[in-house]
């Protein structure tokens, strides 16, 4: 059944590669294709206990681990992965469906992390505080938390495993990763990349599983001291609420609905290529996706023309083609999602300009769509689309388009197009989010924090402070053992 490319998932426990011949198992299927790639198995109760228990000594032998050791096996890591790119980006494609050229900068990415981690975890300094005595010592140490569970999407398979295992194998902490069951075998990749490098047993953890049950299983467990989540608001809420009984600290991840205010004083032509761009990357399946356009009433029907135009012009077909530059959408929940959302807005009186259908065939594609004028009203301008779906509304004053922006409970990504650097300055400090992107599309990068505020989430990943999440701080109060005690 596999694809010659794509091998069994399997979970990886303590250094093994196991498949249980009992496991239930749930199809993998290519998105473009909709044949079946492989069969995830699903970890029971058991599976889960083992993986706790290899994490838990697996953190006890880490954690002494000097940082300057940790750095060169992850180093070796981001080498391994990068020897392997063109293999684990075939991976990515077959099982996630987005373009080869994608795939490959994704992995590159995660390569990344792991470097920029790998020297980070030797900067884990602590500080030195002037003692009230003499001969006294008053130090702030940084420690690892402790055990780490992470639970990632199915839109980004390397990259966003990689940024939670290198941070916290960084720090010194011991990782159990539930990665989707959509999108398995990536993740495992980059756990092969590791082993092979030399990880201590235990350290990483891979499983599969039904959802619900592995989170609460493995939150609930004394074992895990922290938890990292990407993923939907609905399910962050309870994984937090879970990790809240046993007073656990959380990293959440949650969805965005970014808007992309766009001044009077640019290259409307510039600036609509680069959005049709930035918008159709993934099939818009991504978190940061720019998707409410707020177009200064000048040139709005130049951007308009001109995004429909291109977003017309994108070539839809399976990723491993490479004159594909817009793969399927992951699963048929999506297809759905964005047909309700389009005949909603238009129901509500929303121009259709570009798009709009799926595209008949066994793969899960739907055609690049922008929508103008869609009143507020319309669902698509609060539910995040998580699609190829553009909404594109027009302003006259920066205010206004500010009040727009920041209308939604979400605040992960925005961005803004302007020559001015009054407005630039303006609009940075005036839109409410984690990340925002002036005069470019690119927010994301290993050396930089990576987190939304309001209903997004909280905590970073990325930067230094992605490495401080899976620290904690020690205060050591020392005299010298002759110091008189009465």
């Amino acid at each position: 059944m596999a694809h010659h490319a794509y091998g069994d998932p399997n979970f990886f426990i303590d250094g093994e590669w196991l498949a249980p011949p009992d496991a239930a198992r749930a199809p993998v299927l290519n998105p473009a294709t909709g044949e079946t790639l492989a069969r995830v198995p699903l970890a029971t109760a058991a599976d889960l206990d083992a993986a706790l228990d290899s994490a838990r000594q697996g953190f006890q032998v880490w954690r002494r681990v000097p940082a300057y050791d940790r750095a060169k096996l992850l180093r070796r890591a981001a080498e391994l992965i990068r020897e392997r790119l063109e293999h684990i980006a075939l991976v990515l494609t077959l099982e996630q469906g987005k373009p080869l050229v994608e795939a490959r900068a994704e992995v590159a990415g995660s390569a990344d992390m792991f470097e920029w981690f790998a020297d980070e975890g030797r900067r884990a300094c602590g500080r030195v505080i002037p003692a009230r005595q003499r001969g006294g010592r008053l130090t702030a140490v940084r420690e690892p938390v402790g055990p780490v569970a992470a639970f990632t999407p199915w839109n980004f398979p390397a990259i966003t495993p990689a940024r939670k295992i290198a941070a916290a194998l960084a720090a010194g902490c011991s990782c159990i990763l539930k990665p989707a069951e959509e999108t398995p075998a990536t993740a495992l990749e980059l756990a092969r990349a590791l082993d092979d490098a030399g990880l201590p047993l235990g350290v990483l953890n891979v499983v599969f599983g039904e959802p619900a049950e592995v989170a609460e299983r493995l939150i609930r467990s004394p074992v895990v001291r922290k938890v990292s989540f990407t993923g939907s608001a609905a399910v962050g809420a309870r994984i937090a609420g879970l990790a809240a009984e046993g007073v656990k600290p959380v990293i959440m991840e949650l969805g965005g609905h970014a808007p992309v205010v766009v001044c009077e004083d640019v290259d409307a032509d510039a600036v609509a290529a680069l959005s049709v761009a930035a918008k159709f990357r993934n099939a818009g399946q991504i978190c940061i996706s720019p998707t409410r356009f707020l177009v200064h009433e000048a040139v709005f029907d130049r951007f308009v023309a001109r995004f429909a135009e291109a977003a017309r012009a994108l070539t839809v077909g399976d990723g491993r083609d490479p004159a594909m530059q817009v793969g399927p959408l992951a699963n048929r929940r999506r297809l759905d999602s964005m047909e309700h959302l389009i005949g909603d807005a238009r129901d509500h009186g929303a121009r259709l300009l570009a798009g709009g259908a799926r595209i008949a065939g066994p793969g899960l594609f739907f055609q690049p769509t922008l929508l103008a004028d869609v009143p507020v009203e319309a669902a698509a301008m609060s539910v995040e689309p998580f699609g190829p779906l553009a909404l594109v509304n027009r302003f006259s004053s920066l205010d206004e388009a500010l009040r727009e922006a920041n209308r939604l409970p979400q605040g992960l990504a925005a961005y803004a197009f302007t020559r001015s650097a009054r407005r630039a300055a303006d609009l940075s400090d005036g839109l409410e989010s984690g990340l925002v992107g002036l005069n470019s599309y690119g927010i994301a990068f290993a050396e930089a924090p990576f987190g939304g505020v309001k209903e997004s989430g909280y905590g970073s990943e990325g930067g230094v402070e992605g490495l401080d999440a899976y620290l904690i701080t020690k205060t050591v109060a020392e005299l010298p053992a002759d110091f008189p005690t009465e």
